[in-house]
């Protein structure tokens, strides 16, 4: 990282606030709150935003990993997709649509991808998450098909998931955010 990684010792908060991202956390510290403890607002308000993001919308949990993969792997997130990854898994994603993913990144992401293990409204997902991501502005075309497929609430709410990992992304890869390390094996 970038930056030294926080510690109570660097930079004093608030106790609350340490103890209620570790509890979002189940008892741990990543390295991506070792960056926004630097700053008690930021860190206050991410906890806040990103558990809804995460755990509070109605829209399609596997949709909306998915369009969050889809901005890792756009922006050079790693650590985002190694988060994410098994979000989409436990959420019904496919190893096979990741690698379908990771192969339309390759070849022309402004494109829809085609792949057999991808049905319509995940192609779909992928693009309108490639199209924010790389353009910003939606095309007409892909916003009335994602429209044919989803509600108002859930368009809304899928946008914000993939705005939101965006900017994730940017804060992640900016300060040099890594992956964490797992645990030592004997």
């Amino acid at each position: 990282m970038r930056i030294p990684d926080w510690t109570p010792e660097l930079k004093p908060q608030p106790a609350e606030l340490v103890e209620a991202i570790l509890n979002r956390r189940g008892g741990t510290l990543l390295n991506l709150d070792k960056a926004l403890l630097w700053s008690e607002p930021l860190a206050r308000g991410w906890n806040v935003y990103l558990k809804a993001v995460r755990t509070e919308l109605a829209c399609s949990r596997k949709l909306r990993e998915l369009g969050i993969c889809t901005v890792a792997l756009l922006t050079g997130a790693d650590y985002e997709y190694q988060h994410h990854t098994p979000d989409f898994l436990a959420a019904g994603g496919t190893p096979e649509q990741l690698q379908a993913l990771h192969q339309h990144i390759k070849t022309d992401s402004r494109l829809a991808p085609v792949h057999p293990s991808l049905d319509t409204i995940e192609t779909i997902v992928i693009q309108y998450a490639a199209q924010m991501t790389l353009e910003v502005k939606v095309s007409d075309s892909v916003f009335a098909a994602l429209r044919q497929h989803l509600g108002t609430t859930e368009i809304v709410e899928l946008t914000s998931a993939i705005a939101t990992y965006n900017m994730v992304a940017r804060f992640l890869v900016a300060l040099g955010v890594m992956p964490e390390q797992p645990p030592n094996r004997p």
